[in-house]
């Protein structure tokens, strides 16, 4: 029998707190985001991002929204495959971590959640969410809302962290991203770094199933779901919005 997963609420107060937490958590770490990416990711994460969103059916000239955007890692790879920056609106409640955004000149950057997406109805044809799905409180409400921000036929990737189900390659997670990340984020970041990225295990270890991820985006009203696994933890989720 699996151990429990670790309690989130040890981060908050309460559920109710947990949006405030993490936006909290996340603005005073932003600086250091992006080196610990590095770190977290072995320096895959460029090469990773950009073909995840090809694959998902990116091209020039399509108009992109990306969802819990943080420092832009994924806005930036969308940005140099649609082939103009202007196309790409990233969305993410943390300021902090826009702030710190290094995207190319034209990316519009909007304060908003997942579960209320500040651009209108049908208003990209591509939307995309990196490694933020495990902080969306309501993946229900959220789906529902990158449905409707999608025009008909518009696609979606969702890329996300998925802990592993054989015991060795989960035992290999938890000591990186568990153990060893967050000693290196307390010796190289500020102090909220480190605890960032105990947060992020918890949240991988905590993250809803990947049947109960598809099932969703079908009850949201996507078709044509799927997920593609790399390395047995790094799961990208592609969909289509009905024509």
């Amino acid at each position: 029998m699996q151990p429990p997963h670790p309690p989130l609420e040890s981060y908050y107060r309460s559920e109710r707190d947990r949006s405030a937490w993490v936006r909290g958590v996340f603005d005073r770490s932003a600086g250091d985001y992006d080196r610990l990416e590095r770190i977290v990711g072995l320096g895959t994460g460029s090469w990773y991002r950009r073909r995840a969103l090809r694959e998902a059916g990116l091209t020039a000239g399509m108009s992109v929204v990306d969802v819990g955007t943080g420092t832009g890692l994924l806005a930036a790879a969308a940005a140099g495959i649609v082939g103009d920056a202007a196309l790409v609106t990233g969305v993410d409640p943390s300021a902090g971590m826009m702030e710190h955004a290094r995207v190319p000149q034209g990316v519009r950057l909007l304060n908003g959640s997942a579960e209320s997406l500040p651009v209108g109805d049908g208003a990209a044809d591509f939307l995309s969410v990196g490694y933020a799905l495990r902080h969306i409180s309501d993946l229900t409400t959220a789906f529902r809302e990158f449905h409707r921000v999608l025009r008909p036929g518009g696609r979606l990737c969702v890329l996300e962290i998925t802990l592993p189900e054989r015991p060795l390659p989960r035992a290999l997670l938890k000591a990186w991203v568990g153990g060893v990340v967050p000693r290196i984020a307390a010796l190289i970041g500020r102090a909220d770094a480190s605890m960032l990225m105990r947060y992020y295990w918890d949240t991988i270890a905590a993250c809803v199933p990947p049947e109960t991820i598809v099932r969703e985006l079908h009850t949201a009203g996507f078709v044509a779901v799927e997920r593609a696994v790399e390395l047995a933890t790094f799961s990208a989720y592609r969909a289509r919005k009905a024509p």
